[in-house]
């Protein structure tokens, strides 16, 4: 078997390409995280995107709301965790007096999580990011200063983010 230019054999038999609900409750099955982040303007992407993950997934779901009447039901993998971001409930940047300004939450939440859980010389976390332009921005701009490839983040292509950096 030839290996391509600096490329390591394999020493264990790679995970079987099926993914299947049988595949999924195997101990060895592989389990990439996810972090996906919305507000009130792409609940239905959230939805969309949600849908698409396999029932086995892991990871977070951030969505910023102006107030609770935008808290809505989710389905979401059950070994995902959704956390929403209440503005109302919120303060602006400490020290202000202001309350928390569209992006400003999420940017918090997100970014804190990161921190805490992306290593970024290995990580495959997949990460979408579809909230607002400002929040947005800055989780992108954490993410690639905490060495996370522009190549893993998904943000809506007209904010061209993600592009050459």
């Amino acid at each position: 078997m030839g290996y391509s230019e600096g490329a390591m054999p394999h020493t264990t038999s790679p995970q079987p390409a099926v993914h299947n609900a049988s595949a999924c409750r195997s101990s060895r099955h592989s389990r990439v995280q996810h972090l996906i982040t919305a507000d009130e303007s792409s609940l239905a992407e959230l939805e969309a995107v949600l849908a698409t993950l396999p029932i086995c997934s892991t990871g977070r779901v951030f969505v910023e709301i102006p107030d609770a009447s935008w808290q809505a039901e989710i389905v979401a993998p059950s070994r995902m965790v959704v956390t929403w971001l209440d503005r109302s409930q919120r303060s602006g940047a400490p020290g202000t007096g202001r309350g928390c300004a569209s992006g400003e939450a999420l940017t918090r939440a997100v970014t804190a999580w990161a921190d805490e859980m992306l290593c970024a010389e290995d990580d495959q976390t997949r990460i979408h990011l579809l909230g607002g332009y400002l929040g947005t921005a800055d989780i992108v701009d954490h993410l690639v200063g905490m060495g996370i490839r522009t190549e893993s983040i998904h943000a809506p292509e007209q904010y061209g983010l993600t592009t050459a950096r």
